[in-house]
């Protein structure tokens, strides 16, 4: 039987459902206004994740009921990821102290990695490492850092949602040519709905996705590199690389505030990507380059580790290593500059 349908459907789901949240956040006036830590300057409508939340769980529902996903993965991905929309969402219209948010981050990450078994064994440098509970306590601050992290991202137009599109169907690619046919499903129905969305949010944006959108794509693009390290090691570090610009930014910013004493988990707007959106005045350049890093630096990298024999740990170097050397260029997490003009 072909599941080609379940595609368009979900494009559409999450293109009405974002036309219909934009009308709804005008009505009721939720904009996101401009202010000294914006990278936009007009008041724009935000929620628009709730979009892809909704057509992703819908299409989980579609590929348990098609047999394409197992119920503990179905639970793991769509359980943690509606506690994490549920939290952003109390957090766009309201405030949730920093504590309570990153309470809650771990509970959706512990229960995540209950159902997905945790971490498996890995492989790094030719060693295979086996490593029991301390492995399950790393897996959940990964995921912590990675739904994190993409809400951190999410500063310029576009570019959280390219961004999961890329990451996508590139593991859908690295699955393909590993003959995993059968893990291809979760990953493409992903990139279906962030494709409804970005139609709306592509720049100059008409919706925001807020923090309900952006923390969910970051645990679940994490829980489907954990189930897919499952199936093997290298799959794992080939999710790693591909989601190489928004890691190296993200981290390297964090670091350099963490040593200057700053409060990270106050609003900044100093990682790279915001900076070179203010040098070249534009969200839709950054977000093409960020586009063309993935596909033609990235994905050649991974597919290097999963198909051609690249060690992971020097695929993840010579992967990390030029984004590296981007994030010191563009002063990521250095004091901020003038505000932005679009």
């Amino acid at each position: 039987m072909s599941y080609g349908w379940f595609i368009p459907v979900i494009v559409a789901v999450s293109f009405l459902l974002t036309w219909a949240l934009r009308r709804y956040a005008l009505s009721r006036s939720l904009m996101d206004i401009p202010n000294a830590r914006s990278s936009h300057s007009i008041p724009t409508p935000r929620g628009g994740g709730v979009a892809i939340v909704l057509a992703f769980t819908l299409a989980l529902f579609m590929l348990l009921f098609a047999g394409l996903i197992t119920f503990s993965v179905f639970l793991a991905i769509a359980g943690a990821g509606a506690l994490i929309a549920i939290i952003g969402f109390m957090d766009d219209h309201g405030h949730i102290p920093a504590r309570w948010r990153l309470l809650g981050h771990f509970a959706a990450s512990a229960g995540l990695l209950f159902w997905m078994g945790g971490l498996p064994v890995i492989e790094f440098f030719g060693h295979t490492f086996d490593l029991g509970w301390f492995g399950h306590v790393l897996a959940a601050f990964y995921l912590v850092w990675l739904l994190n992290l993409y809400n951190f991202m999410d500063g310029i137009d576009g570019i959280a949602s390219v961004e999961a599109i890329c990451v996508c169907l590139g593991a859908c690619l690295l699955y393909w040519v590993s003959g995993e046919l059968a893990l291809i499903w979760a990953p493409l129905l992903l990139a279906a709905a962030v494709a409804g969305f970005l139609c709306w949010n592509f720049p100059p944006a008409k919706i925001f996705m807020g923090d309900a959108g952006s923390g969910f794509l970051g645990i679940v693009l994490g829980g489907l590199s954990l189930q897919a390290a499952w199936i093997s090691a290298d799959f794992l570090w080939g999710w790693l690389i591909l989601l190489g610009v928004f890691i190296v930014d993200a981290t390297f910013t964090l670091f350099r505030r963490l040593l200057r004493g700053d409060k990270v988990y106050e609003a900044h707007r100093s990682h790279a990507y915001q900076y070179a959106s203010r040098l070249f005045g534009s969200h839709l350049k950054i977000t093409f380059v960020v586009s063309l890093i993935n596909l033609l630096w990235l994905l050649p990298i991974a597919l290097g580790v999963v198909q051609f024999g690249l060690n992971p740990g020097w695929g993840l170097i010579l992967a990390y290593a030029p984004l590296t050397a981007l994030a010191i260029k563009y002063r990521a997490g250095e004091l901020e500059g003038p505000p932005v003009k679009n």
